[in-house]
């Protein structure tokens, strides 16, 4: 860097801010983390390496941002907000293999991010969007084979939730049709600047063997219509929801019993093989329309 910042100095960092006119947004979700500790444990969970290109969503002063130049072949760090970009810029522009892009990652991950060759993820991921940036990378049809990231604990309860948890739903189903998820600590809010009011968590996401065999489009579209109604039972929401997948009614009765699948049970007790399977089938049979393509939840 061009000077010396601590970067988990809470007592640097808001002179930092205050010298040069920057201020956190609630808006953005900007919590900056401020402990050496967990900065070093998302550093090592990651485990970047000489070969790995890795994507950073929001990486505000650069705290992960400097660790991980370090470690990789190519660093992609993605900022919406102009004060710190300008900030990234000048003090860790001139490292070769860091590449500073100013814009939203809502609006790149589905677009750029198969360009770019991402083979892994590490962001302190902002509150705001942290859900959907991870909705959206799990949407891809390739993504990356590691995600390493800080997320609110509900978030993080939600992506390994298993099957009849309480918090099992779409976000866990889309997470785990690619990923084996862990959660590697508990974040402290004291550990941030300014402090959220609620826990955050480390999270490390990697991809498994089983190779989605399903239609994403339509697999998306069946769980996103699934825990709409994720108190029905599976027969009922198919039902209701016939016109909107192209389906037929008949049909859809007949896969349920073909996969042995009880059409009294709810959304939250399928496994990632049962939508596997369940996908593929009813796709098997779909009436003609439109696309039904979708990267968002």
């Amino acid at each position: 860097m061009s000077e010396a910042v601590n970067l988990t100095s809470p007592t640097r960092i808001r002179a930092l801010l205050e010298e040069r006119g920057l201020q956190t947004s609630q808006t953005m979700g900007q919590n900056f983390l401020i402990d050496a500790n967990i900065r070093d444990i998302i550093v090592a969970t990651a485990a970047v390496g000489p070969d790995d290109v890795v994507l950073e969503v929001g990486p505000g002063l650069g705290v992960i941002t400097e660790p991980l130049t370090r470690l990789a072949r190519r660093v992609i760090a993605v900022e919406k907000d102009a004060g710190f970009f300008a900030w990234l810029q000048e003090s860790l522009g001139s490292r070769p293999n860091l590449e500073l892009i100013k814009g939203d990652a809502l609006d790149l991950v589905a677009e750029r991010v198969p360009g770019w060759g991402v083979t892994q993820v590490v962001s302190n991921l902002p509150y705001s969007v942290g859900s959907r940036i991870l909705m959206d990378l799990f949407a891809l049809p390739d993504p990356p084979a590691f995600i390493t990231v800080t997320v609110q604990l509900e978030v993080a309860e939600r992506l390994k939730a298993r099957v009849g948890h309480p918090e099992r739903g779409l976000m866990g189903v889309w997470a785990q049709r690619w990923y084996d998820v862990k959660v590697v600590k508990t974040i402290h809010p004291t550990c941030f600047l300014p402090r959220p009011k609620v826990q955050s968590a480390i999270v490390r996401l990697t991809r498994h063997g089983n190779v989605p065999t399903a239609d994403g489009a339509f697999f998306r579209a069946l769980t996103r219509v699934a825990f709409g109604y994720r108190r029905k039972q599976i027969a009922t929401i198919l039902n209701r929801s016939a016109a909107e997948l192209r389906l037929d009614g008949a049909a859809t009765t007949a896969a349920l019993g073909e996969l042995g699948i009880d059409p009294q049970r709810r959304p939250e007790t399928f496994d990632r093989e049962t939508w596997e399977r369940l996908a593929g089938r009813l796709a098997e049979g779909r009436t003609q329309g439109t696309s039904m393509e979708t990267t968002t939840a």
